[in-house]
């Protein structure tokens, strides 16, 4: 009987050109349900632009993405998102002059089924939805740390709570699977260990099967079940934390050449 998880994302033999630029260059990488995966590499390697291939902002010239046993290929951004999967971004983008509140509300407008005459004749059924979506919301808000902040604009959060309403916008769409990008960019050293903690605690208590693009290695091998390592637009290595870091290619990868320990070997990169 085996102990490997029923897989939930299959990327196939992805391909993504920008004229001459061959961005990500014939990927395999599956991503189990219930697991964290991270995909690390140097600026450059082209972890964000597959992610796009993911989500449906770029679609690849070869290769396929499967979700759920159903090909993604070519689809719309807002039928993938319907399907299953949510994203954060290396950039914030969030809806800057709205409030934290309506940003999370604006994450479930996908799944409301009132229409514009509903909500004009104040059917009891729009107002009852209204109020369900409003209750989810702020329980998000909780759920987020983000307790007291509903009413406040985006744009006027500390920058990790910004982070954190990305998620719970994210988290409003009901996903399966969650894709963060570089979710503790800008962050100080204590709020990236709270944000290692809550990728741990979006699995244990959601179920969520979490893809994510990090730089900071202490929270790649703190949370990773697996990682896969690109360069050049190419999946290089793919393992265990421990495999990874020890891994030849990788460590030329991240430190530029081949480099020796002093029995000839090559050295395990402590940051990677």
């Amino acid at each position: 009987m085996s102990n490997q998880p029923e897989i939930l994302l299959n990327c196939a033999g992805v391909i993504k050109r920008f004229g001459g630029l061959t961005a990500v260059n014939a990927v395999d990488l599956k991503v189990g349900r219930g697991e964290i995966v991270s995909l690390i590499g140097p600026n450059g390697a082209g972890k964000t632009t597959f992610f796009n291939c993911i989500t449906g902002f770029y679609t690849p010239e070869e290769g396929d993405v499967v979700f759920n046993g159903k090909s993604l290929k070519g689809a719309r951004a807002d039928i993938i998102a319907r399907a299953g999967i949510a994203r954060t971004y290396q950039n914030i983008r969030l809806f800057s002059k709205l409030t934290a509140l309506e940003n999370i509300l604006v994450g479930m407008h996908q799944h409301l089924k009132a229409n514009m005459w509903g909500a004009i004749l104040g059917l009891p059924s729009t107002r009852r939805e209204e109020q369900r979506a409003l209750d989810d919301a702020m329980e998000l808000l909780d759920y987020c740390g983000l307790t007291g902040k509903g009413d406040t604009l985006a744009s006027n959060l500390p920058y990790g709570y910004q982070r954190r309403l990305e998620v719970a916008r994210a988290l409003a769409i009901r996903p399966q699977l969650l894709l963060l990008d570089e979710p503790t960019a800008g962050m100080n050293p204590q709020e990236t260990d709270d944000m290692m903690h809550f990728i741990r605690k979006l699995r244990g208590d959601l179920n969520l099967t979490i893809f994510l693009i990090e730089h900071d290695m202490k929270l790649v091998m703190g949370v990773s079940d697996r990682v896969n390592v690109m360069n050049f637009g190419r999946k290089i290595a793919e393992g265990t934390p421990a495999e990874v870091q020890a891994n030849p290619d990788v460590i030329e990868a991240y430190l530029g050449s081949s480099m020796t320990d002093k029995s000839g070997g090559k050295q395990k990169v402590e940051g990677v």
